[in-house]
């Protein structure tokens, strides 16, 4: 195996000196700062090839190194984040100086990494669809999201234009019933315009799209039709612990259609969130909510910096980390 260290001032520099030593199956060991400089250990095996990697196996959270930013970087790799991501961060983290405390250093590097669009943020009087494929979580979701409305003293307008899966809107009006309230129901593209028009700004419009093929011409073009009429707009709702690359081409398919907030399903049964952070990477997707458990009571979970730093890096939320105001902004 070749080990060998390099040294940059910024770790772009130090991350193209081991592209171009030992290239791009290198392994990055370690990284840190060296007298104002930065250090990045890395290995590789000359006998490993592509045709020859060992199975996947499963994996789990790294203990905190010594150097934060060695924890920093082998908590990103233990959730499979792809290594472009990984540089980023880290060299974010870097940058602003938070070597102290890779808790810090990992949530200001997400901040300066992503965008975080939070649902609470967004404007209530357009209609809001959550879309994405089938089994995704969208229906539990937006019940989750019609509860938060109700204890702010909100009566939203709930409508299920899930027509497709056997027992959607069985699903949906359980819950909505509990709540009080009504469940509408929309076939197709042209009922859909007439009940957003009839109600008007009566409440917040939540609408539970049928799950459909990202990969289906056809039914992206449904659901285009359908966010067309209601004037909505599309959140994308992914489970997490996906293939990578399955989940960036879907993330892709719904951006296309107009969506720019990626909803988290599915985190209280995985323990890796790469894939959720290559899929928002590249379609330029702002995290906005997740969704911790199935059950409804619970609700979402705005996420900022800090609140995916947590799901990030569990250890520090069981130890007991503080936040002060800047880390909770």
């Amino acid at each position: 195996m070749r080990l060998r260290t390099f040294t940059a001032k910024t770790m772009p520099e130090a991350m193209a000196l081991v592209r171009n030593q030992l290239g791009v199956d290198a392994v990055i060991l370690s990284t840190g700062r060296v007298n104002g400089s930065i250090s990045v250990t890395a290995a590789l095996d000359p006998a490993e090839t592509p045709d020859a990697q060992p199975a996947p196996t499963a994996r789990a959270m790294p203990e905190p190194a010594n150097d934060p930013f060695e924890a920093l970087h082998e908590i990103l790799i233990a959730h499979g984040t792809p290594a472009p991501i990984v540089e980023r961060v880290l060299t974010a983290a870097l940058e602003r100086e938070a070597a102290a405390d890779p808790f810090a250093a990992l949530a200001g590097g997400l901040d300066a990494v992503f965008a975080f669009a939070p649902l609470s943020e967004r404007p209530a009087n357009r209609p809001l669809m959550l879309v994405g494929p089938p089994g995704a979580g969208k229906t539990v979701s937006i019940a989750k999201l019609a509860t938060r409305a109700v204890l702010a003293g909100r009566k939203p307008i709930v409508v299920s234009s899930d027509t497709v899966r056997a027992g959607g809107i069985a699903q949906l009006e359980s819950f909505i019933c509990m709540l009080g309230l009504e469940l509408h129901r929309a076939d197709d593209a042209r009922q859909l315009a007439q009940l957003v028009a009839a109600v008007g700004n009566a409440g917040p419009v939540l609408i539970d799209s049928a799950g459909i093929n990202p990969y289906s011409a056809s039914d992206r073009g449904e659901l285009a039709a359908c966010l067309v009429a209601a004037g909505a707009e599309p959140v994308l709702v992914l489970p997490a612990g996906g293939d990578i690359f399955d989940s960036i081409e879907i993330a892709h398919a719904f951006a296309a259609l107009g969506a720019k907030r990626l909803l988290t399903t599915r985190l209280d049964m995985v323990h890796r969130l790469g894939s959720q952070l290559a899929a928002a990477d590249a379609a330029q997707l702002g995290f906005c909510d997740a969704s911790l458990s199935a059950d409804i009571a619970k609700g979402l979970t705005p996420l900022n910096p800090v609140a995916l730093a947590r799901l990030l890096m569990p250890e520090a939320t069981q130890a007991g980390v503080q936040l002060t105001p800047e880390r909770a902004r």
